[in-house]
């Protein structure tokens, strides 16, 4: 129980991923076992994969496995990496920060609209983009801080040197993600 207070988002997609699964489980049984359909499942399936997808993009900035090339940065010195890092960082940000705006004024248009299958309003679906957007952003930015070295890492998270290595394109060799990378794989 202590680990889903520390660790939100894993477990609210591991909960929507599991929903998914066995929505669409009920779907093929009804119909195919029961000879029944199900109206609103494959909508309310849908729906969870937008939120699955907008919070899964999140989840990859907050763990850094988004991928990214290092062989021009790689070329540069410490001093010029991190320059290039806070200049990759802002233009994200921008690009998050209109990403969330535009999901924002959507959201207005679409708050009266009703789906047809579940009959909630699709301002709950689309509302994933809004939310996925503006974790992104928190990530973004609390992962450049702490390259940055303006704040310290707290006790249950990696230090930062180490775990912003790898978007600065300064890992050590020999580490997992550079490893991995070698490989391919």
């Amino acid at each position: 129980m202590n680990a889903l207070r520390r660790q939100p988002l894993e477990a609210v997609l591991c909960v929507i991923l599991v929903t998914i699964v066995t929505i669409t489980l009920a779907q093929v049984v009804f119909r195919y076992v029961l000879q029944l359909s199900l109206t609103w499942s494959e909508e309310l399936a849908r729906f969870l994969l937008m939120w699955l997808a907008a919070l899964s993009s999140a989840y990859a900035f907050k763990v850094r496995s988004h991928f990214a090339l290092h062989f021009v940065v790689d070329r540069f010195d410490e001093r010029a990496r991190q320059v290039i890092g806070t200049l990759v960082t802002a233009l994200v940000s921008l690009f998050l920060i209109v990403f969330a705006w535009e999901s924002a004024k959507f959201l207005l248009v679409v708050r009266d609209q009703t789906a047809p299958g579940t009959g909630m309003s699709m301002a709950v679906p689309y509302s994933s983009a809004l939310v996925g957007s503006l974790l992104m952003l928190y990530y973004v930015v609390k992962d450049w801080w702490r390259g940055a070295d303006l704040t310290e890492a707290g006790p249950d998270e990696p230090d930062a040197s180490k775990a912003g290595a790898a978007d600065l394109g300064t890992q050590e060799p020999g580490s997992e993600s550079s490893a991995h990378s070698e490989t391919g794989g």
